[in-house]
Formats: C-alpha cells, sequence, structure tokens
C-alpha cells in the first residue's frame, strides 16, 4: 500500500502538549513533516507600517519558541522544518515532490492562513486537510449558534457561552511518525538563546512554568484590582505572549485556573480572569466570521471614520514623542520590549485615532510589527473596537489628562520610561503650511 506522508503545518500552535491534531497526524501517517514557515509582512504590514521588519522583541520571542518546539520534537522522534517560503508555496512543493497525502492544520481564525488552505482544497482534492481549531476554548461545534449569527458584541457572546463546560486539555503525543526527505529549502533553526534581558522567554516549557508560578501565587485572587496597573509582572497574568504562539493553550490555563480555585476558592478576580480569556475568544471567532473586513478603514459596520493619515502625527506617536507624556511612555515600552499593558493599548489607540486623527490602521499594523503577543482576532478587533467601527459603535475616546491622574498620579511610570521628552506641538506647520515656532 502507498505510504501516508503528513505535513503537520505548524503557525500559532508552538506546542506539544494539548495538541489534539497533533495526536491525530500521529495515529493516521506513517511518515509525518513538522513545518514552520516563518513569518513576513503582509499586505497590510506593507501598505500600512512605516517598518521594514518586525520589532526585535518580537522576533526573539518567536525565535525562542521555535527553537524550544524543535527541542521538543526530538524527544519525541521529529524534527522541525524551518522555511522563508511562502506556506501555500511551500506545501504546494511537498505535495507534488514529496507524496504527501495529508496536511494537518488549524482552523484559522485569520484570513491569509484559511485563504491557503481553500486554495489546497481547490488544486489537490485528493490531498486530505485535517483542520482543528487549536488556539479556542470551544470548538465550532460547541458554538450555541452558527458562526454568522456570531453576536454583535461580546456581552451577549458571553452570556451565551460562558457556563459552556471546557474539555480538559490532553496529553502530549510523546512518540510521532518518523520524519522523511523532502525537497523544500529551508532555513536553520534559531538557536534557543536566553538572556538575563528577556522580560519574557518564548516556549512551552516557560509558558508553563510561567503560568504555573503564576498560580502557585496569590496573584490570581486579586488580579480585578491589579489588572489595569501599567508595569510590573505581578499586576496581569502576563499569559498573552505564550498564547498568542500557541506555546500554551487557553484550556491548559482554564484546567490550572479552576485547581487554584479549587485549593484557594473563587471570587471576583479568579473569575475576570475567565472573563478575560472570553474576550480573547470573542475576537477569535470575529475575525473568523469577517475575515478581510477585519483591515477595512470601515470595519464591520461600513461606516468610515473621519480621520486620515498625517505622516508626521504618526511618527511622533510612533517615537514617543507627542504632546501626552503617558503615551510616550507606553509607546517607549512597546519599542524597547515588546510589551505593553492593555490600559496602555487602550490609551495609545484613543490617542491616535482621536487625538492625532489618524487611520486606525496604522496603529493596528504597526502593533502588528512590535507585539511579542499580536493575535491578529484580538489586535485588529480591539483597534476596530476604539475606532468605533467594530464590536461598539461608539467609538472609545479616554481623557488622556483624567487617565494619568487614574494610572500614574506620581508620574512614576512616566519618568521610568521617558514619557516627559515630547513634543511641544503636534505639528510643525498650521493650517496654511506656515512653520510653528516651537
Amino acid at each position: 500500500m502507498r505510504k501516508k506522508v503528513g505535513v503537520f503545518w505548524f503557525t500559532n500552535d508552538l506546542r506539544v502538549e494539548d495538541n489534539q491534531l497533533l495526536k491525530r497526524a500521529a495515529q493516521e501517517v506513517d511518515q509525518l513533516i513538522c513545518l514552520y514557515c516563518m513569518p513576513r509582512f503582509s499586505e497590510y504590514l506593507q501598505h500600512f507600517s512605516l517598518e521594514t521588519r518586525f520589532g526585535e522583541s518580537r522576533q526573539r520571542f518567536l525565535h525562542q519558541s521555535i527553537a524550544e518546539l524543535d527541542e521538543i520534537l526530538h524527544q519525541c522522534g521529529q524534527h522541525l522544518v524551518v522555511t522563508d517560503e511562502h506556506p501555500f508555496t511551500a506545501l504546494v512543493t511537498l505535495i507534488k515532490s514529496d507524496d504527501v497525502t495529508h496536511i494537518y492544520c488549524d482552523d484559522f481564525a485569520s484570513y491569509d492562513e484559511q485563504l491557503v488552505v481553500e486554495h489546497l482544497q481547490c488544486y489537490f482534492p485528493l490531498v486530505e486537510i485535517v483542520q482543528r481549531e487549536q488556539r479556542t476554548l470551544l470548538c465550532r461545534q460547541q458554538l450555541p449558534f452558527h458562526l454568522e449569527d456570531l453576536p454583535a458584541s461580546f456581552s451577549k457572546f458571553r452570556k451565551q457561552v460562558e457556563k459552556l463546560a471546557i474539555d480538559l486539555p490532553v496529553d502530549a503525543e510523546l512518540a510521532l511518525p518518523p520524519p522523511c526527505s523532502h525537497s523544500l529549502s529551508t532555513v536553520e533553526v534559531p538557536s534557543l538563546s536566553v538572556s538575563s534581558h528577556d522580560q519574557f522567554v518564548g516556549g512551552e516549557r516557560f509558558a508553563l512554568a510561567h503560568v504555573s508560578c503564576y498560580f502557585a501565587s496569590s496573584f490570581a485572587s486579586h488580579y480585578k484590582q491589579t489588572r489595569n496597573e501599567l508595569d510590573g509582572m505581578e499586576f496581569s497574568t502576563k499569559f498573552s505572549p505564550w498564547l498568542a504562539v500557541g506555546c500554551i493553550s487557553p484550556k491548559q490555563i482554564i484546567g490550572m485556573l479552576r485547581q487554584y480555585e479549587q485549593r484557594n476558592g473563587s471570587n471576583d478576580s479568579t473569575y475576570w480572569i475567565y472573563f478575560e480569556l472570553l474576550w480573547r475568544e470573542y475576537f477569535q471567532w470575529y475575525a473568523a466570521k469577517y475575515g478581510k473586513q477585519l483591515f477595512h478603514f470601515a470595519g464591520i459596520l461600513g461606516k468610515a471614520p473621519l480621520t486620515t493619515f498625517y505622516p508626521q502625527r504618526f511618527k511622533q506617536w510612533v517615537n514617543g514623542n507627542t504632546v501626552y507624556p503617558l503615551v510616550n511612555a507606553c509607546m517607549n515600552q512597546l519599542r524597547e520590549t515588546g510589551y505593553m499593558s492593555n490600559r496602555g493599548r487602550q490609551l495609545v489607540a484613543s490617542c491616535l485615532v482621536h487625538e492625532l486623527g489618524i487611520d486606525w490602521r496604522y496603529g493596528a499594523a504597526y502593533f502588528e510589527s512590535q507585539l511579542i503577543d499580536y493575535d491578529v482576532g484580538s489586535n485588529w478587533g480591539n483597534w476596530q473596537y476604539i475606532a468605533g467601527v467594530g464590536a461598539s459603535k461608539t467609538p472609545r475616546r479616554f481623557d488622556q489628562a483624567k487617565q494619568m491622574q487614574i494610572y500614574d498620579p506620581q508620574g512614576e511610570f512616566v519618568q521610568r520610561w521617558g514619557g516627559n521628552r515630547g513634543k511641544i506641538n503636534t505639528d510643525s506647520v498650521d493650517m496654511v503650511d506656515w512653520p510653528i515656532r516651537a
């Protein structure tokens, strides 16, 4: 009989634990190619971002995650094949040249990856493509509605799903089918390099260690009171970087949260961790439903905001050089670490859209290039939310001075991240292009 050769296309599911799709591949094929295609600037980044490459922190975290996955796969008798090729090109090469019979991949929320799958199904109908939700708490069949009937607001979504049972995570598949030769051009898997300067270290083992340490402390019982703080590892869960690349699954986190509640009791704070995971869940299905509309100027509502693009203002925002000290501090933190608090993200997004009058997509694209916890649904969905073209019809505008009084009354965060070194004026010319004297 013809050998069954499978490709497991890793994307944002860089783990072996709680990976049911990998378990299925191990049971169904004789040989397996574990494939990872290095991310590249999408058309949205190329058009809307002034950056020419991903931020250093994002690249480093991703390289660490890939390197650790390769080490774990070696323990299972496998290795990771890493390529710079576009996923469609890479998979077509493997199908045509290496007799691939099966492809296993996430049931993607992201439009671009799902488009690759649709094209492969069209061109290679004899290849079996197996998809499963790898990054959500629920699978499509568990939703109490059809995807096209996704509630228009998070509140309505939450009320329908928060009482649903969450499946338990599955153990790792420790014996994988052997690798096979292939004709794909590859790049070297990055070596696992860890520095004392790393605020976050990518990889499955680091993810499990971080979440375990968090739930070994009492932080979860006080999460709701501290979650809006601007800085500090203990103020919020900091699960998002590992969730974003799939080094840990939301089901694993829910399982550990339930164990914590059994030991320490549940309260508003432990519920709020679940609440935040449901926000993330909502935007996964939001992205899956709306596809390319996630990147449209008029969002999902078809009503374009009254904003445009001012290169100087955008550059000031990126460089932390605006007239708003708290925004500057947050943007400096992002540039240096690849991370920003949830509160900070709302404030800088509100500033870009409502104070500087800039098309929200430029901000979303810049975040995509820099954030170590970049997630397509959460990032672009939340930017739409702030701009008033998404899950909320009402734009979210924050009073910058009031927010600083609430969250940084002593100016400690602004001082730590150099937020006071901004411009006196937003623009260098007036409405008729006369220079403004500083």
